[in-house]
């Protein structure tokens, strides 16, 4: 994916971004293969706004900001699944 790809997304586009994590302490251990934190996370949602600075993805948690040097690959995904209806509970 090159970095152009991404930044000419409209706002309204479903994507998931996987990004460089910024939530962890200085000197936390990561990689899991030695018990450490993955260093990686993804984000799903559809995309708010794009610029040279990064890109806004509103997720179902909130909205969250994802730094262009944060960005290791992104792509567009389908719509979500249509929900299911609720069952009926015991009569």
């Amino acid at each position: 994916m090159t970095p152009a790809m991404w930044r000419a997304w409209p706002p309204g586009t479903r994507v998931v971004v996987r990004r460089r994590r910024d939530d962890l302490p200085p000197g936390t251990l990561t990689g899991t293969l030695h018990g450490g934190e993955p260093p990686f996370t993804d984000v799903l949602g559809e995309v708010l706004a794009v610029d040279d600075d990064g890109l806004t993805v509103r997720t179902r948690r909130g909205d969250v900001r994802v730094p262009a040097g944060d960005v290791l690959r992104a792509k567009v995904v389908p719509p979500p699944p249509a929900r299911r209806p609720r069952r009926a509970g015991p009569a």
